[in-house]
């Protein structure tokens, strides 16, 4: 086990009074197709970086990305937009490579702050977006999808202009839409890429069919959906496997449960209406009751580790295979300093055993997602 700073072993909110934002270096601008270097990022070390795709298109990454939904979409209130383009300059700074975002995180406004936040950094990060929702005079169709190869051309165009960059490092779908086959978008993006718009192409909470049928007309980069300690479906229906056995990298969203395995949520905590979580069955304070014996069991297991809950659950999403990226998000310098040391981390196989054995009978309560946010996820 790694040897780390005494202030991990204060649990998240002592962590958090331990950490001020650092000032953040200017960098100078260059073409998005240019891959970061290490030279460029001195975090993490050269032997630690994953990579998202394969060939010349590849993207070499950091082992932890950065989730921008929340600095101004679906998590209550949101910092000033000054505050969240520091904490994006300071996880460049800090070595972070890979920067998610979405034409549905607002919609639109997220990609335009995530634009603003990395102009003239591009030489050093990849950003990845995602197309596939339904929109009306800028407004979600909530019961509709749209990957006709007139909108995902529509999104690419209007999202290489809200990020300010050339090239899309990684275009995702992000949902499933059920009137145009996957072959006819993975066809479209592939144009994309033959054009150079977009150099790598993704897919969002998919089933292993619908993955292969893709990969077999343009190759998968990257595979993002839900995966945590609290949320593991990737193991058993096959989609971690089918990564392993095509080259595929896996990027997991809500590494943290969308903030639950941090431990700072309790059945007391409230929810604005505009933070998704207040409608998500998970949050209700009847299981986040019963639920916080997932925090408890971290807890027990960091104490001795010096570990706090949240980077116990990343640490054990990279051991579980190199070519996973978690992109937690967060709003706070703190967390993002917390996050990136579970990078740092290095337990035995004994000690990951330990870590399942304290949570294999310990249910969780509550489904991720209501009845209508499920429906556009597969299985």
């Amino acid at each position: 086990m790694s040897t780390t700073p005494s202030s991990f072993s204060l649990g998240r909110r002592g962590f958090l009074g331990s950490l001020t934002l650092a000032s953040v270096g200017l960098c100078t601008s260059a073409s998005v197709a240019a891959s970061p270097t290490t030279q460029d990022t001195p975090k993490p070390s050269a032997s630690n970086f994953r990579q998202l795709g394969q060939g010349s298109n590849a993207l070499r990454v950091a082992p932890i990305g950065f989730g921008c939904m929340g600095l101004n979409y679906h998590r209550g209130a949101h910092p000033p937009k000054a505050q969240a383009i520091a904490l994006i300059h300071e996880a460049v700074e800090q070595g972070i490579t890979l920067f998610d975002t979405a034409e549905g995180y607002g919609p639109y406004t997220n990609e335009l702050l995530v634009g603003e936040a990395l102009k003239g950094l591009h030489d050093k990060v990849w950003v990845t977006t995602k197309f596939g929702h339904k929109y009306v005079n800028g407004k979600r169709v909530m019961d509709e999808e749209d990957s006709t190869p007139a909108n995902i051309r529509k999104v690419c165009e209007e999202s290489l202009r809200r990020l300010g960059v050339d090239t899309l490092g990684l275009f995702y779908q992000h949902r499933i839409d059920p009137k145009t086959p996957i072959e006819e978008v993975a066809s479209t993006v592939a144009d994309l890429i033959k054009e150079g718009k977009v150099l790598n192409f993704g897919l969002c909470e998919i089933n292993v069919d619908t993955l292969l049928r893709a990969h077999k007309i343009c190759p998968v980069a990257a595979v993002q959906s839900e995966y945590s300690l609290m949320f593991r479906a990737v193991e058993t229906n096959g989609i971690l496997q089918a990564c392993h056995d095509h080259g595929i990298a896996f990027v997991p969203y809500s590494p943290l449960n969308r903030g639950f395995l941090g431990g700072l949520i309790n059945e007391h905590t409230r929810f604005s209406e505009n933070d998704l979580r207040a409608g998500q069955p998970r949050f209700q304070p009847e299981a986040v009751r019963p639920n916080l014996r997932f925090v408890e069991a971290l807890n027990v297991f960091g104490r001795t580790r010096g570990m706090t809950p949240a980077q116990i659950a990343l640490a054990w999403l990279l051991h579980k295979a190199p070519f996973i990226v978690p992109i937690p998000g967060t709003t706070k310098a703190a967390h993002l300093h917390e996050n990136l040391s579970a990078a740092d981390f290095r337990l035995s196989d004994a000690d990951w055993q330990t870590l399942e054995a304290s949570l294999a009978d310990i249910p969780v309560v509550g489904s991720r997602y209501n009845a209508e946010q499920a429906s556009k996820v597969q299985s």
